[in-house]
């Protein structure tokens, strides 16, 4: 979520599949594939989740 939230507030939308958010800590994240993989398992996410996910700019949340 971290990483997600740096991109958004940086770029004002939400991540392509291929980008790659280079942390504070300067670890990379994997942002674009782990929202298809939050996607694809979405029916597991509870409602807080969702909620940030939505917050965030995610569409189908």
């Amino acid at each position: 979520m971290e990483a997600l939230a740096q991109y958004v507030t940086r770029e004002g939308r939400p991540p392509g599949r291929g980008v790659v958010e280079v942390l504070p800590d300067g670890t990379e994240h994997r942002t674009g594939i782990w929202i298809g993989n939050q996607k694809a398992r979405r029916d597991k996410l509870d409602a807080e989740q969702l909620a940030a996910l939505t917050a965030l700019g995610i569409d189908w949340a």
